[in-house]
């Protein structure tokens, strides 16, 4: 029940703001006369900066979204006509779903420039619409007829909105959720485009729903490790600088890690990393596993004594150590099921066993802060390796 919690808990964000946008929206409340110029300026300002936020870290779906649907509100709100509506609220929808078929090549090093000459040539199109006045009659066919988006760019919001779900799973990051709020948002300002402020608002709602994806995925990856997807060494250290009085830190290294390496790959090295990653965020007692680097992790434990920390450490290291693990070729079966048959089926040379050691400290009047902490952890590590590896040391 808490997994599918956890892997949408990035949609919350997105969520939320557009739900506040609704809110205001419903409530009609006017903006006062001094702040009325953001109705129109606040969402070129959004959404600009998004595009370059998506620019600077590189992701060139978020750039396509934001590029797409700033290019559709400066349209909409400078060409009036009906027509130009009809492009926009295709267009938009379409070059999204090209941007989730597309791999993700990044925006960086002329990454976009394909994408920025679509957008010009959608922009002529539309100069061209303006300067026919015979394609204004094309509005009337039954699939571009509005009421108001038409049949036609509902279609291909659908398509485009399941193709960013489908992107985004089983992830989840906070980039790709946020691709799926900008896009809803942007659908919802094209249904309310007979109300001024209505549209305005829920296009400023696009733009804020992918600067904050922006963001929380450049948090993310700067704290949280991308191999087993624990909090990293930054993380670590912001969490060592909140600590109180008591606290026990546990250091935790895989033991003969190199032999996994050399014998078996660098593939099999991060399954091993990934299955200690696993068992130590399970730690009980209320600890938190970070990835300190290479083969080492780092669990800090709030509010418990050192002997209750052991007992909990003790179980982890017992229930790594009973685990085996079945290499994995490149035949390996697709189902979970079929693996664990295979798991229990393979040849004693075809599975290993992994042990980690793990040294812990308290504060003492010697190490009285949590780098010496630290430190002292480290040096337990480092009496459980020479006391014959596979055991906690403090």
């Amino acid at each position: 029940m808490l997994e599918p919690v956890r892997l949408l808990k990035p949609a919350w964000v997105p969520f939320g703001i557009l739900a506040v946008t609704s809110l205001l929206v419903w409530t009609g409340q006017p903006l006062p006369a001094s702040l009325a110029g953001l109705r129109t300026a606040g969402p070129f300002v959004l959404l600009i900066t998004a595009v370059a936020l998506a620019w600077w870290f590189n992701r060139g779906r978020a750039l396509v979204v934001a590029a797409s649907i700033l290019a559709g509100y400066a349209a909409f709100l400078y060409f009036p006509p009906k027509a130009v509506y009809t492009a926009i609220a295709v267009l938009v929808p379409l070059n999204v779903l090209f941007a989730m078929i597309r791999p993700e090549l990044g925006a960086r090093h002329g990454r976009s420039v394909p994408w920025i000459v679509l957008l010009a040539v959608e922009a002529l199109a539309i100069l061209l619409i303006l300067r026919n006045p015979e394609s204004h009659a094309m509005v009337d066919h039954w699939l571009l007829r509005s009421p108001p988006v038409p049949l036609a760019g509902r279609l291909m919001f659908a398509a485009a909105f399941a193709a960013t779900v489908w992107r985004a799973w089983p992830e989840f990051t906070p980039s790709q959720v946020g691709n799926a709020g900008a896009l809803a948002a942007f659908y919802l300002s094209m249904e309310w485009a007979g109300a001024r402020g209505a549209h305005s608002a829920f296009m400023a709602a696009a733009g804020l729903v992918l600067l904050v994806a922006l963001l929380h995925e450049s948090h993310r990856l700067a704290f949280r490790d991308q191999l087993t997807g624990l909090p990293g060494r930054r993380a670590l250290e912001e969490r060592l600088r909140s600590l109180g009085a008591n606290y026990v830190i546990a250091m935790a290294d895989v033991d003969h890690f190199k032999s996994f390496n050399d014998t078996h790959g660098h593939d099999i090295g991060d399954q091993v990393l990934k299955l200690v990653a696993g068992r130590l965020a399970e730690v009980g007692g209320g600890g938190t596993a970070h990835r300190y680097g290479g083969e080492e992790f780092c669990v800090i434990f709030t509010g418990v004594k050192l002997k209750e920390v052991q007992d909990h450490l003790e179980a982890s290291r017992v229930s790594i150590e009973k685990y085996r693990m079945a290499v994995r070729g490149e035949d390996r079966p697709k189902k979970a099921k079929e693996g664990e048959k295979r798991r229990s089926e393979a040849a004693p040379d075809k599975v290993l066993s992994v042990t980690i050691s793990i040294g812990l400290a308290a504060p003492t009047e010697t190490a009285a802060t949590p780098q010496q902490v630290l430190k002292a952890a480290d040096e337990a590590l480092y009496r459980a390796k020479q006391g014959g590896r596979n055991r906690v040391s403090r």
